[in-house]
């Protein structure tokens, strides 16, 4: 009975201290970050495109391949660096036979490099995206260094490629963020915008042979607003979906990447970012004092103003928090030139500075003396 009392003891001494144990280990172990209610992405990033204000994300500046939607880089390089978009060339037999989705080039076709823009974005076609970077870059090289040194002008820092189709490569990579930046600006090109906007066209070679053509991206014809922008799919980077839509001059952009239902998804997201946010041009809610006393002037007084817009995308319960701020010189002595500046603004959003901006005078003020009337006589005579 003595043995069986102490095998008791220590059992109840051995089960307290692992649960002691146990508990210690469960408060030092570090919380998961939170997973978004409405994606099962890997990385998910939602931007307000005019502001590049992140709305929502989840493991945005994760690294990961984007398929594809590397195609949205191609696109934006290959417009901004190529002199006439509808002047025909010839395919290379480089660009002919392309591993994955095509638009079968044949070698010594003619087309322009706007037709191939579209058989870029919206059939996501890889033997386009070699017959584009070889004409624009003069090489498949230097169109690649373009893109790399694009999207290091647009802020993406995170992103290298490798390609411009988006086939798997240890350092062709993105992030969620990276990508939503680079959407945002190409968005703010009207051709890129009209090319991913387009739900269905035909291409024509120089030859008459034509081509029809449907953009695979569903949500085009499913959700309000949608105009853009493209899909992707690897083994590497799974289902990918750059989206993006415009609803009251709101302009959104969804990036999921490796997520299956990856429309379904950009969907609930964009639905949830347009039902929070509205975009406001906070300028408009200045209320400074539109003119200040002039000494010595003409007249009594000079208007003043500012010249610039910010618009920014805001919660109800945000724009109650909005505070701007107003430094201002109480008068002036003439002369007054015309935009001489005389103050500035600064918006608020708690305590985080949005914006500022300078306060001019937008009109003259001539001293009121003898001497400057009779210049004026002299003058106008």
């Amino acid at each position: 009975m003595k043995i069986i009392r102490i095998a008791c003891i220590l059992f109840v001494f051995i089960f307290a201290f692992s649960a002691l144990l146990s508990g210690i280990f469960l408060v030092a172990r570090p919380k998961q970050a939170q997973a978004s209610e409405y994606t099962s992405a890997k990385s998910m990033c939602v931007m307000e495109a005019t502001s590049k204000r992140v709305l929502e994300s989840q493991n945005m500046n994760e690294k990961l391949a984007m398929a594809s939607t590397t195609k949205i880089m191609t696109a934006i390089t290959a417009i901004e660096n190529c002199k006439n978009l509808d002047e025909y060339f010839t395919i290379s037999p480089k660009a002919v036979g392309i591993e994955g989705t095509s638009i079968y080039l044949r070698k010594d076709e003619t087309f322009t490099i706007r037709d191939l823009l579209y058989g870029l974005m919206l059939v996501s076609g890889n033997d386009a995206s070699v017959a584009i970077g070889e004409q624009v870059g003069g090489s498949l090289n230097n169109f690649v260094e373009l893109m790399n040194n694009t999207a290091k002008k647009i802020g993406a820092v995170n992103s290298h490629f490798d390609n411009t189709h988006g086939l798997d490569s240890k350092t062709h990579y993105t992030t969620a963020y990276d990508l939503a930046l680079i959407t945002s600006y190409a968005m703010q090109n009207p051709i890129f915008k009209e090319i991913v906007s387009t739900k269905n066209t035909k291409i024509t070679n120089k030859e008459g042979k034509t081509r029809y053509l449907k953009n695979k991206n569903k949500l085009l014809n499913s959700f309000e607003g949608c105009n853009g922008v493209k899909t992707g799919f690897t083994d590497d980077a799974g289902r990918c979906l750059v989206s993006s839509a415009e609803r009251d001059g709101m302009q959104i952009v969804c990036v999921v990447l490796n997520c299956g239902p990856m429309f379904e998804d950009c969907s609930r997201l964009m639905e949830n970012a347009f039902n929070k946010y509205k975009l406001y041009d906070l300028t408009t809610f200045y209320d400074f004092q539109k003119n200040i006393k002039v000494n010595d002037g003409r007249v009594s007084d000079v208007a003043i103003d500012t010249f610039g817009h910010f618009y920014y995308p805001l919660t109800e319960t945000e724009l109650n928090s909005i505070k701007i701020k107003y430094d201002l010189v109480n008068e002036l002595v003439a002369p007054v030139e015309n935009h001489q500046e005389v103050g500035m603004t600064q918006i608020y959003l708690n305590k985080n500075l949005l914006f500022s901006e300078k306060i001019y005078t937008i009109e003259k003020v001539r001293r009121n003396s003898l001497w400057q009337k009779l210049y004026d006589v002299l003058t106008e005579w």
